[in-house]
């Protein structure tokens, strides 16, 4: 009752003009972001974090967590109306979302998208008051030999599923690890690594790291670019016949399952999830062998377990402080540059908060549902804006965001520096997610290693004799094997790997 009690309260404050103004804008925003290929909510969220600063907390995090399960559903547009993913979780949704739009199915293709997306995020977000409170009362157990291997989890998962080369990923983490080093040390309390600039002694910013990698980055690798000029669905093409709600209905019955299940993993991006939901129902539809040539099950279960997952990405996020996704780590950023720490405690600490933004997951999905659907033809003629006008409006935002997260030019230039690594991470083939991950956690799990070699006295017998942070361990370094493993095989069979689909 207690947890019913505090979803009522945190309804009431979602639902409030002003909250429900920045869900309505995160989705609209999310939606755009999502639509353009080569951008993404990702970057969107980098570049929008500065202009959160001066905004109430839960509105600032209600708005961006909006922008991210919203850009879930803008990249399906772009996959089915023009075969380009706007997002790469919505790739699969390519392969029989485009053959509809071939077939003259592309309203039907996009309506059930949008609601396997609504049904998909509001079971996740239901999972995710029903498991707030256990998880995070379990959370606060875990001290800093607990918290360190669990973040070793994440981050044996992140590395795993990067590409074809492990030690690429590896690479990643380490510089995201070195420019989170940056700053103060926090037990010895002496400068490292600021070459004897204050401006360095609070650390690097992540948010014009992040808005450099993403948001400057992804412009920079997608110059050039030609406009897509999509034709617009009617109104009646839109309309889902009796027969394709039957189909498509078991389809996003697993969906939401595997996406939610996958989403609750650590470092595991929802393209894994609508890769596993596609081929799922590869052996288990009825119809499989209609697949791949423009049936409603490639695009029900796929999208349905994309959205599934991002809602569910926010439980480990809120009850043990843990991103599962560079987006999720984007969304942390978010919080800690407000003054709030995901994690166990903030449900004791800011529980007002924390219901209203969950409740704001609820009305978001709604409000995605009756926006995307009738808007299709909207979003479409967006993708007609000049590719030069749109990069100029985001390169502003782009050097405003970040010159006002601490009114200085050094931001500026970080953000440029990031951006032509981001360029050339893309350009090589060097994964930006471990080096994102890194960056965020970075300062987490050095406070977590240094207090229990505190507590152990600097014997690091203490990660093996505590059973649960030995049980992280374990599988921290199972999954890792299986990663390394798992791609070596699929390099041998010229096979690609999980981040390549």
């Amino acid at each position: 009752m207690d947890t019913f009690g505090m979803l009522l309260d945190g309804f009431g404050a979602a639902l409030s003009p002003q909250n429900l103004a920045f869900a309505l804008i995160g989705c609209l925003l999310g939606t755009i972001l999502g639509l353009l290929p080569g951008i993404g909510s990702t970057a969107g969220m980098a570049i929008l974090i500065p202009l959160t600063l001066a905004m109430d907390p839960a509105g600032a995090i209600i708005m961006l967590a909006a922008i991210f399960y919203g850009g879930a559903y803008g990249g399906t547009i772009t996959s089915v109306l023009l075969n380009i993913p706007g997002e790469g979780e919505s790739a699969i949704t390519c392969i029989d979302g485009y053959q509809m739009t071939l077939k003259g199915r592309a309203g039907v293709a996009l309506t059930t998208a949008g609601i396997g997306s609504f049904i998909g995020g509001t079971v996740a977000t239901l999972a995710l008051v029903v498991a707030a409170e256990p998880l995070s009362r379990l959370g606060l157990k875990i001290g800093p030999p607990e918290f360190f291997s669990l973040v070793l989890i994440g981050l044996a998962l992140l590395v795993g599923l990067v590409g074809r080369s492990v030690l690429l990923g590896i690479i990643s983490a380490a510089l995201g690890l070195l420019i989170a080093m940056v700053g103060i040390d926090p037990v010895m309390g002496m400068p490292r690594f600021t070459f004897g600039d204050p401006h360095f002694f609070d650390g690097i910013s992540y948010v014009p790291v992040l808005v450099g990698l993403f948001g400057l980055g992804e412009l920079l690798a997608t110059s050039g670019a030609a406009a897509p000029r999509p034709q617009a669905p009617t109104l009646r093409e839109l309309i889902p016949s009796a027969a394709d709600a039957r189909r498509s209905a078991p389809s996003i019955a697993r969906g939401t399952v595997i996406g939610g299940l996958v989403g609750l993993i650590p470092g595991v991006s929802s393209a894994i999830s609508s890769l596993l939901a596609y081929s799922t129902e590869k052996k288990v539809s009825k119809h499989r062998n209609e697949l791949g040539t423009g049936a409603i099950e490639g695009v029900a279960a796929p999208e349905t377990a994309n959205n599934s997952h991002a809602n569910a990405a926010f439980i480990p996020l809120f009850t043990l402080g843990i991103p599962a996704s560079p987006a999720i780590a984007v969304l942390m950023g978010a919080f800690l540059q407000n003054g709030l720490t995901p994690g166990p405690t903030l449900f004791t600490e800011e529980p007002e908060l924390v219901w209203t933004v969950i409740a704001s997951l609820f009305v978001g999905n709604l409000l995605l549902l009756f926006l995307n659907v009738p808007l299709v033809s909207l979003w479409t003629r967006i993708l007609a804006i000049p590719y030069s006008v749109l990069r100029a409006v985001i390169f502003a935002f782009i050097v405003i965001g970040s010159y006002a997260v601490s009114n200085s030019v050094i931001d500026i230039y970080i953000m440029v520096a990031f951006g032509v690594i981001g360029f050339v991470f893309r350009q090589v083939g060097l994964p930006l997610a471990p080096l994102v991950l890194t960056l965020i956690l970075g300062p987490f799990l050095e406070s977590a290693l240094r207090q229990s070699l505190q507590l152990s006295r600097g014997s690091f017998s203490i990660f093996v004799d505590r059973p649960l942070s030995l049980a992280f361990l374990v599988v921290a370094a199972a999954i890792l094997l299986a990663s390394v493993f798992s791609a070596s095989l699929k390099r041998k069979a010229g096979l690609p790997t999980d981040a390549e689909v």
